[in-house]
């Protein structure tokens, strides 16, 4: 008797899965600070995580906001042009065309954003 009913919530399971799982765009949703930078030289530590504590990425619907110190912040709306795994390239449009942005999602988490040369800037979002 149990068997069915057993059955049924064996089969539905992956489906609620797939369905309830966020999409890469949502998970981006929300604010996100910079909190530290690999890959950067002992002599230039200190001035680029000053750098990344000042940065941050907030997504709103389709848009996104970049906040970089010393900077004004600059705001565009994106797509999700590819998503595998973890890993999401964001196209931004700005004036003139677009940006790409390379962005992981870490275990923990928090975001990984890729700034070039093997830099990657770890964000967290906020409550």
């Amino acid at each position: 008797m149990r068997t069915p009913a057993l059955l049924i919530a064996a089969l539905a399971l992956p489906l609620c899965t797939a369905a309830c799982s966020k999409s890469p765009r949502d998970k981006l949703q929300g604010k996100w600070l910079g909190d530290s930078i690999s890959n950067v030289s002992p002599e230039q530590n200190a001035e680029a995580t000053a750098w990344v504590k000042g940065t941050s990425l907030e997504f709103s619907g389709d848009r996104v906001t970049v906040t970089i110190p010393a900077e004004q912040p600059r705001s565009g709306d994106f797509k999700v042009a590819k998503a595998e795994g973890k890993k999401v390239t964001l196209s931004v449009a700005k004036e003139g065309g677009e940006d790409t942005a390379t962005l992981a999602f870490a275990d923990d988490g928090s975001l990984q954003w890729d700034i070039g040369e093997g830099r990657m800037v770890a964000l967290t979002r906020t409550k």
